[in-house]
């Protein structure tokens, strides 16, 4: 029975992610490009002047002391790109080429483009139809904007479920992965399985602003660490990058032939592997990163949406894009007999020796434990939404025992409905963010036409290079 069950749920997993989830998270995104003229390309540099280009500025901090929420808008991005930036950033990459060839990391790089406005419009949604909990906190996310904009409390309601149980086999996932890092740095996987629980419980239990508290200071530092590893060695290998961006764009449209221990590749595995790790590496299209957003402060949904791109950027194209330098740059990925996920493990070795492994062994683990901890902080709001504030603190237990086990490797049989239940999951979501995005246009068009946004942000600007 347990084998029918496997095939099953194997095949359905299949067919959901095949064409279908890349024709409504891609076509997804096209569409809300055309509708919002392409926001993430023609606005770009005001974009980043607002978001991580605007962090010293101290009078935007002093202006977030009136609004309302529980986070900073800075903390709010750092909390959801805790999620987002996992082991997928230094494993899935490698995956993808393997799979799909060079050319694979061109298609992840659209995914992201289309990405940014699909997660602009997500958090936008978020912030309009977020609603105050009994605790006078910010609550939001897909099943607010699905039960609130789009009318449909039967879609809220299924989004929520779905989701709520996906994150237990997300957390077991993940909890084994950084169980699998302490393991290579000496620690038994029971005593890690404790130590990750308590960390993560600890973190949890200070409620939405210790976890934006934290995330603000813990996200920069594990980001930075691997990203600086791999700078370093992009760096030594300088001379190698022009051929291998022209490797990149060569191969997302052509085939690629076998080399070394890699099997070759079609334009359709480039494409399959590159969108699909794009996709999972970002979540843009899942609605899990509003959640986060929602509990943000800021003077207008659209600003808080732009932080919703810069996440996916700094996901997708600094830190994937990092992982694939350092792998196509050392020819690591034509090694033979070596596993696509020990690529960047090995690219770090071969280059710092055997603290490089450690690297990336403890940045697995930093990356984590950080998604760990921001998705159960998600599963207890969605089930906040569906049963209230005492149910949710269950489900914290609940959670915080699935990450024991899925550290120790227990209950493996429900680790394959992860993609599955994530999967339906993004259904419902993409179906309110497409129904809704009359909203985002005209959200959007309120604020780049407003005195009281954009035309001021720009006036502001014009004001402090005239006084230079």
């Amino acid at each position: 029975m347990k084998d029918v069950i496997v095939n099953f749920i194997n095949t359905a997993t299949g067919m959901l992610w095949g064409p279908f989830m890349l024709i409504l998270l891609l076509g997804g995104g096209i569409f809300l490009s055309f509708r919002l003229k392409f926001l993430q390309v023609t606005h770009f540099s005001y974009i980043w002047s607002q978001t991580l280009g605007s962090l010293f500025n101290k009078k935007n901090d002093s202006e977030e002391e009136d609004m309302e929420g529980s986070l900073t808008p800075f903390q709010a991005m750092t909390t959801a790109l805790a999620s987002t930036v996992g082991a997928a950033n230094i494993v899935g990459v490698p995956v993808a080429i393997y799979f799909g060839g060079p050319g694979a990391v061109f298609w992840m790089w659209i995914t992201a483009i289309l990405g940014m406005i699909t997660m602009y419009a997500e958090v936008v949604l978020g912030i309009i139809f977020r609603e105050k909990n009994s605790k006078g906190d910010y609550v939001g996310g897909p099943m607010y904007y699905l039960k609130n904009g789009l009318k449909s409390k039967f879609l809220g309601n299924t989004y929520a479920f779905l989701f709520m149980f996906t994150i237990v086999s997300g957390i077991m996932v993940q909890a084994n992965s950084a169980a699998g890092s302490a393991a290579s740095l000496g620690l038994d996987k029971n005593i890690s399985g404790i130590i990750i629980t308590v960390i993560v419980g600890l973190i949890v239990v200070g409620g939405v602003s210790r976890i934006g508290k934290i995330s603000e200071k813990f996200v920069p530092f594990m980001a930075s660490l691997y990203m600086i590893g791999c700078l370093i060695i992009i760096i030594a290998n300088i001379t190698s990058i022009p051929s291998v961006l022209l490797e990149i764009v060569k191969g997302s449209f052509a085939p690629r032939a076998a080399i070394g221990g890699f099997a070759g590749s079609t334009i359709a595995l480039a494409m399959r592997w590159g969108i699909a790790r794009g996709a999972y590496s970002n979540e843009a299209g899942m609605g899990s990163a509003p959640i986060a957003h929602s509990a943000a402060k800021t003077d207008h949904a659209v600003r808080q949406g732009f932080w919703g791109m810069i996440t996916v950027f700094v996901d997708t194209i600094l830190i994937c894009t990092m992982t694939a330098l350092v792998i196509l740059s050392t020819d690591i990925w034509k090694a033979p007999n070596i596993e696509a996920s020990a690529m960047s493990a090995q690219a770090f070795n071969n280059f710092y020796g055997p603290i490089g492994g450690i690297l990336v062994s403890f940045s697995i683990l930093l990356f984590v434990i950080s998604t760990i901890y921001v998705i159960l902080f998600y599963g207890e709001k969605l089930a906040e939404y569906l049963f209230g504030k005492n149910f949710s603190l269950v489900m914290r237990y609940v959670y915080l025992g699935a990450c024991f086990a899925g550290a120790i490797g227990g209950l493996q049989f429900l680790w394959i409905f992860l993609d599955f239940l994530f999967g339906l999951s993004v259904i419902p979501n993409m179906i309110g963010v497409i129904g809704l995005s009359g909203v985002v246009v005209a959200k959007t068009k309120e604020f780049f036409t407003s005195e009281d946004y954009y035309l001021k942000d720009i006036n502001r600007n014009m004001n402090t290079l005239s006084k230079k």
